[in-house]
């Protein structure tokens, strides 16, 4: 399993984009500068009338799908 740690800052109003059907992944870097693509609904546990704010480790698994996110 490997784990990548981000930083997000979404906005609610930029959130809604993913409510509403017209972006389904959220595409960020980690602390490494790699490029990191995973599906929006992953976020759903973190979002407050603020957005998404935070930093998260994605586990991944060997076929770099997502597991878990966890907020540090």
């Amino acid at each position: 399993m490997r784990v990548f740690e981000v930083d997000l800052n979404i906005p609610t109003a930029e959130l809604l984009r993913y409510y509403r059907g017209t972006a389904s992944c959220v595409v960020t870097t980690d602390r490494f500068g790699r490029r990191i693509r995973f599906p929006a609904a992953a976020l759903r546990a973190f979002v407050t009338a603020f957005g998404v704010h935070g930093r998260f480790l994605l586990h991944v698994d060997e076929h770099n799908r997502l597991n878990r996110v966890q907020l540090l």
